[in-house]
């Protein structure tokens, strides 16, 4: 397991670049007092002979005096290298150690368990592609470790391995790791762990990190190391939105004028036009020019200078942008902040907000509630103390452009700084411009002030002059699957029935009511949820409505369900390949989502998911939109909407 290679005696050179473009996975663990994180990480790099023989030396007689292992060999000193951590036992700041093996190479973060340091762990956790989260086999799942997997959620982290340590000191029993497991996910459910695995483990005795342990021959899965080998983390860079905050110009001649920054997300070429954010002027990329010289593509998390066509104002700070995937421009946000200082945040009070490479004078004006990381529950609060998360809303005094944390860490993360002392007093995690709205606006209550008006048309008077029962048809489907085609012609259809009805077509929404939302997954929540708005209201005039929409995400469907009633709500499901939906594709939308110009397409760069139990199935790849349409009606006849 160790990364020595023949290279290095045959080939240094050819060793060197190998091991240059390996790729890099950073990792932290995390978790309860006295888990075993440290104990874990030196066990790591004792097993990838990661140690240097003096430096195995002093920690053996280091052993002797601080070690917990009775005078052993005790791998915990290797990462709790303060004074303090040492006299106590415990981890205190988050201490970084590399190793590396023939796959990949590995930077951890030893974060420390105690509640009262907790900011050092989500400051450890906030360049992470993976946490490690132990769980002591005696105690199971503690406060902190709660707190600790909020936290990896809060921050965006993808991938979680829980580690269940000191499985020989319960007898390596599989009970106890299976109800440790259950236990651990019944929590989690609340929480946004897309990627979760399970691995008894004993740091200390070496059970299932390295080699498979005899002594849990029911555990079938992959050790530890293999899992930090072989976890897929290419996809989890953002190669879609490109951002490059501008962090110095560079002028050294008339001939010259270079913006220079880190490509915080997505990817660049030659030739491309840019937009500059805040003042929206654009040009072409004339150059790219990196320290190995000129390139025709650089991409995330490349440094580079880029050069441009035009003499257009850029300054530090400004951001470099597509001119048709621009990020969110505003001088205010939501966003859950972390507490770092023992003085409390008191809203209204003035500080300096550093994100990407600029800095703007605000405030956060309101603190809406703080969340109770055990419990996950909401708390009402009027100030945010060390340690502690609130929701909070920020406010500027000039406009940023930023992304939803989860969709772009590199724009979407802030630091609070005290404007007299120039600490860090809070990092905060801003939310997507409409996610918290999305979310709050199809659970939100009406206004207590308002009272709800009622028709003195009863709906079976509207059902008897109509001839029909209201009802909406949600025709769902890929772009170029024949939504909108189908739902005119059934309205057609119906119409010249003498049914009364009407279509509500996605594209129409936006292009009214839904203008001032973007194509975040959010916010086409928040674009469904205002459509089943509208067709509740067509349905209570008597109507039936035909709302064609890409809908691609099941729960914002049921959601939508819940708005209208159920009883009145049927879903067509329009299935088609979709290379046939490319070929219909005449706005070539499905191109541009390839070249990474259309962010969050489904189907292309975001996930479709098909209805669950869909009220009809359409294949529009073999059915004529005739065929199609009889099928609706026949659909809207068999469940007593329209008469024969």
């Amino acid at each position: 397991m160790s990364h020595q290679s023949e290279l290095i005696a045959t080939d240094i050179d050819a060793y060197l670049k190998q091991h240059e473009h390996k790729e890099l996975l950073r990792f932290l663990t995390c978790g309860s007092v006295d888990d075993g994180k440290s104990t874990l990480i030196g066990k790591l790099l004792y097993e990838t002979k990661m140690i240097y023989e003096d430096q195995l030396a002093a920690i053996q007689r280091d052993s002797a005096v601080h070690g917990t292992t009775g005078g052993d060999f005790d791998p915990a000193l290797l990462t709790d290298g303060l004074k303090a951590e040492r006299e106590q036992g415990i981890t205190i700041d988050v201490a970084y150690r590399y190793f590396s093996t023939a796959k990949r190479k590995f930077i951890i973060a030893d974060c420390p368990g105690h509640e009262q340091y907790t900011r050092n762990m989500a400051t450890g956790a906030s360049t992470c592609d993976l946490a490690i989260i132990l769980i002591d086999a005696r105690h199971g799942v503690m406060t902190q470790t709660k707190r600790h997997s909020f936290i990896v959620s809060l921050l965006g982290i993808k991938h979680v391995l829980v580690a269940v340590n000191k499985m020989d000191l319960v007898g390596y029993s599989e009970e106890v790791f299976d109800q440790i497991k259950q236990t651990y996910q019944d929590f989690a459910v609340r929480l946004e762990l897309i990627d979760q695995h399970f691995i008894p483990i004993s740091a200390l005795k070496g059970d299932n990190l390295v080699e498979h342990s005899e002594n849990m021959p029911w555990y079938e899965g992959p050790t530890l190391m293999h899992h930090l080998e072989n976890v897929h983390i290419a996809s989890d860079r953002n190669l879609v939105d490109f951002r490059l905050p501008v962090q110095y110009v560079n002028r050294p001649n008339l001939n010259f004028r270079g913006f220079c920054g880190t490509i915080a997300s997505g990817r660049i070429r030659k030739g491309e036009t840019v937009m500059a954010l805040p003042s929206r002027k654009t040009s072409q990329v004339k150059s790219i020019v990196t320290f190995d010289g000129e390139l025709n593509e650089a991409f995330t998390p490349q440094a580079v200078t880029v050069t441009l066509a035009d003499e257009i104002d850029v300054s530090r700070g400004d951001m470099l942008v597509r001119p048709d995937n621009v990020p969110n421009l505003a001088d205010a946000c939501d966003a859950p902040i972390v507490g770092m200082t023992d003085e409390p945040h008191d809203p209204g009070q003035q500080y300096w907000i550093k994100q990407t490479s600029k800095s703007a004078a605000g405030s956060i004006s309101n603190l809406r509630y703080r969340i109770d990381v055990n419990t996950l529950h909401r708390q009402e609060a009027d100030q945010l103390g060390l340690n502690e998360i609130g929701r909070c809303h920020v406010r500027l005094n000039q406009p940023i452009a930023f992304d939803g944390y989860r969709r772009n860490k590199g724009t979407g993360a802030f630091i609070v700084i005290d404007r007299v002392t120039n600490v860090t007093v809070g990092a905060g995690m801003i939310l997507d411009r409409t996610a918290s709205d999305a979310e709050d606006h199809w659970e939100q209550e009406a206004s207590s002030s308002l009272q709800a008006e009622h028709s003195t048309v009863s709906p079976a008077e509207r059902s008897g002059r109509f001839g029909q029962k209201p009802a909406t048809v949600l025709l769902t489907g890929l772009t170029g699957a024949g939504k909108t085609t189908i739902a005119y012609a059934v309205e057609r259809k119906l119409f010249d029935m003498g049914r009364a009805v009407c279509v509500l077509d996605g594209q129409n929404i936006r292009r009214g009511i839904s203008r001032d939302l973007g194509w975040t997954v959010a916010e086409r929540s928040e674009n469904i949820r205002r459509g089943a708005e509208a067709a509740k209201l067509m349905n209570d005039a008597g109507l039936i409505c035909l709302a064609s929409f890409i809908a691609p995400e099941e729960a914002v469907r049921q959601k939508a369900a819940e708005v209208i009633g159920r009883e009145r709500f049927l879903v067509v499901h329009l299935e088609a390949p979709i290379e046939l939906c490319r070929q219909r594709d005449q706005e070539g939308l499905y191109k541009k989502a390839d070249e990474g110009e259309i962010a969050n397409f489904p189907g292309v760069s975001a996930p479709y998911e098909p209805p669950v139990k869909p009220d009809l199935v359409l294949n529009t790849a073999e059915l004529s939109v005739d065929d199609s349409v009889k099928r609706v009606v026949k659909l809207l006849e068999g469940r007593k909407i329209t008469s024969a």
